[in-house]
């Protein structure tokens, strides 16, 4: 059974050979079209790391603090080889993206290339939109008179007790698949664990699959994601440009405002806008935007914020005068090898005031600027819309149906947002495998993991997608909040979120089920039975 909402992006990594004089390093990806008739053909989770627990452990809470350390890290990372496979209604030719040869500060030559094509795959419509395959399963059995015997496949379990916010889309998924819910939890195994947080909110899991990593939380505040993003920028600044230049606050605020100071110093004219993200915000509580290091709020009686400050990227691409972001779903459904899938629809977020480029009198005008909607939801001017083409929240289809309209090339559009997802996760997997031996070490008893992430992605005018930031646990709720009468709010149904949201979940969990099958034949190009 295909998936209707992903593309599939299997990654491995290799280690960087090095040639016998030592004066040059390559790394190359080499890339083949796939189209195999299940999603979940793929290898299961495997993530381990050499080492002691709870040596494992210290170097987790140490692992930006050696330098060689993250050097190594980032020769971990060097190069991928990616099969792509696309199955989207939006673009309908074979997409590619390639990335060159990068000089790094010891002049030793690394080559990070990343090759992707996406094929159209057909295949009969159920009445959910699924893709199906028809081959024979390993559970029909022939009589010897003939007769067939079908099995009944036991339905899948889904541990949905931990869901919190996301379990309304979840409930509608599991009934779509007609797998079976446990809300309160259950004494005997389930397939799935569906948690709301973290891979700890349940503590007792020996088996199964579980829809976080270890680790992936304390990955994406914005320090580390900066630090694991900033170490392969060195190593490749031409393929990583996809990131705005960041510092680390307080530990970099003077490199910052010497750096900004000698910026000005060459250039008078110069007007730089800077974002600052408290490291561990999250809706875009303590944004601010500043144009001085001075004007920083970094100091709170004798403790240092932390932070990130970025470069604020003042020519974004604007619909109808507003500034808007994608917010897109990313499946990490195995770590080794590293096996991604990348939803086709997300969305896309509204500023609910007309852009202007920053100024000393605009900078505090929040609508204008940030984009998150749990701001711009408190905005008199924010539209909710029955419609997924319309309103502050939309659909990002909708959104490249309408570049496409004025003849932009959403296929090269949606080839590079391909390209930095994958590169952006190879920044982190290092770090990654070390957390999740951490708790899960080889020969111990626990589950596999798969995790959703939401990148956060904005176009520049010249439609460069640039990475805002990776959140852990992007919101599934498919309702928003909504005065009925005057003081009385109550929640209603939001049809952008549900066709998006649920969508997601429910091919998250078709691609992680334990009991698909795999296909008698390979399935690939030129013996697809339906093409």
């Amino acid at each position: 059974m295909m998936s209707d909402h992903y593309v599939k992006v299997k990654v491995q990594l290799e280690q960087m050979k090095s040639s016998d004089d030592g004066d040059k390093r390559e790394a190359a990806a080499e890339e083949e079209a796939v189209l195999p008739s299940s999603p979940g053909s793929g290898s299961p989770v495997a993530g381990t790391v050499g080492g002691r627990r709870d040596a494992v452990r210290t170097a987790a809470a140490n692992r930006h603090r050696s330098k060689s350390r993250a050097k190594q890290g980032a020769l971990d990372r060097n190069t991928c080889s990616s099969n792509i496979k696309q199955d989207s209604n939006l673009v309908q030719e074979p997409i590619e993206t390639t990335a060159g040869k990068v000089q790094n500060r010891n002049s030793s030559e690394q080559l990070l290339q990343i090759k992707g094509t996406g094929k159209m795959l057909q295949g009969k419509t159920e009445a959910n939109g699924a893709a199906v395959h028809h081959h024979r399963s390993k559970d029909q059995h022939s009589k010897d008179d003939g007769n067939k015997l079908i099995k009944k496949r036991k339905p899948v379990t889904v541990d949905t007790s931990k869901a919190k916010t996301s379990l309304e889309a979840l409930k509608v998924s599991i009934r779509q698949l007609k797998w079976k819910e446990f809300h309160l939890g259950r004494r005997v195994a389930c397939d799935i664990y569906w948690h709301g947080v973290s891979f700890h909110d349940n503590e007792n899991i020996v088996s199964g699959q579980v829809n976080k990593f270890p680790g992936m939380i304390e990955m994406l505040r914005k320090i580390n994601l900066s630090r694991a993003v900033r170490t392969m920028q060195e190593l490749f600044p031409e393929e990583y440009n996809f990131y705005p230049r960041s510092w680390i606050l307080p530990e970099e605020y003077q490199l910052f405002a010497t750096q900004i100071r000698l910026a000005k110093d060459n250039d008078s004219s110069l007007k730089p806008t800077f974002i600052v993200k408290p490291d561990g915000g999250s809706q875009g509580d303590g944004i601010y935007l500043i144009r001085d290091p001075a004007d920083l709020r970094m100091i709170s009686g004798a403790h240092c914020k932390h932070a990130v400050v970025q470069e604020y990227i003042q020519k974004p691409l604007l619909i109808d005068k507003l500034k808007f972001d994608i917010r897109l779903y990313v499946l990490v459904k195995s770590l080794d090898p590293l096996e991604i899938y990348i939803a086709k629809e997300g969305l896309s977020r509204f500023c609910t005031e007309p852009y202007q480029e920053p100024s000393q009198k605009n900078l505090n005008q929040v609508y204008m600027h940030l984009t998150n909607y749990s701001l711009n939801v408190q905005s008199g001017n924010f539209i909710h819309s029955d419609s997924t083409n319309t309103g502050s929240k939309r659909t990002f289809s909708s959104i490249l149906y309408r570049l496409a309209s004025k003849g932009v090339d959403i296929k090269k559009v949606w080839s590079d947002i391909i390209s930095l997802v994958i590169k952006t996760i190879i920044a982190l997997v290092p770090e990654l495998k070390v957390f999740y031996q951490a708790d899960i070490p080889p020969g111990k008893p626990g589950p596999t993991c798969f995790q959703i992430l939401g990148f956060d992605i904005l176009l520049m005018k010249n439609l460069k997608p640039v990475l805002l930031e990776v959140n852990a646990n992007p919101s599934m709720r498919i309702e928003h909040e909504q005065e009925v009468s005057p003081g009385v709010f109550e929640y209603v149904p939001s049809p952008v979120d549900e066709e998006v949201k649920v969508g997601v979940i429910r091919d998250t969990l078709r691609l992680v089920d334990p009991g698909q099958r795999k296909p008698l034949h390979p399935i690939g190009p030129g013996n697809d039975p339906q093409a």
